[in-house]
């Protein structure tokens, strides 16, 4: 099928997840997107995992808590980088639990959100994930890279900013701080294809793949809110 704004086929979506009103509500939400297109639906794990192996959607949303196989382990067995032809996978669930965030995320998740993080960061986990990117719900983000940049000290080649511009480190900073694209134009009065330049600069230059490892280098190297 293709785009609905002519840019190509749309992103394909299965949704998983126990409770049909939640499949019905995502489903509304994000056919009603331009580009977008739900696929298939599974009420529990294993369905997920069934159908995700037959339809290869571009993105699956997973929810935590379902029978006979949960998110996470449904994650390992579709995303995990050492999975055979590995699929995106976006985690969302009611349970804001760090234990769930790391497990999630260690099991090859690109995205990380809670069901109240409303329709618009569903949309943007969505087309994050499509294009190779990761998004986490911003009331986890700062704790989460706080923990993990307190876990793994940098090494000294990785405390060095040199790499960076003084522009691109100012990017860095608001991506560890959680600020969508959007935001990061409104603060940096740029462009949003500039923005994008920007993050992409970075991550060639860290040698990161999305902007959920550079806001860990930003905390892990001690560059938050230093100005």
């Amino acid at each position: 099928m293709t785009n609905a704004i002519g840019n190509g086929p749309a992103i394909s979506v299965l949704i998983a997840d126990d409770q049909e009103m939640v499949r019905t509500g995502f489903r509304l939400i994000l056919q009603a997107q331009p580009g977008i297109e739900v696929v298939g639906e599974a009420a529990d794990g294993a369905e997920c995992v069934d159908l995700a192996r037959r339809l290869r959607p571009d993105v699956c949303l997973v929810d935590i808590r379902m029978p006979k196989l949960d998110g996470l382990e449904v994650t390992r067995l579709l995303a995990n980088p050492k999975a055979a032809d590995p699929l995106r996978v976006v985690v969302v669930t009611t349970f804001d639990q760090d234990d769930y965030v790391y497990g999630a995320l260690s099991n090859g998740a690109c995205g990380f959100l809670l069901k109240d993080a409303g329709p618009g960061l569903l949309v943007e986990a969505v087309r994050a994930a499509a294009r190779g990117d990761a998004l986490i719900s911003p009331s986890v983000t700062v704790r989460l890279l706080k923990r993990i940049g307190g876990q793994r000290p940098a090494a000294a080649s990785e405390v060095s900013s040199g790499p960076l511009t003084e522009r691109e480190l100012d990017v860095a900073r608001l991506v560890a701080d959680g600020r969508t694209n959007q935001e990061l134009c409104a603060e940096l009065c740029v462009s949003l294809s500039t923005v994008k330049s920007h993050l992409t600069n970075i991550q060639v230059k860290l040698g990161v793949r999305n902007r959920v490892e550079i806001a860990a280098w930003a905390w892990r190297c001690g560059v938050v809110g230093d100005r």
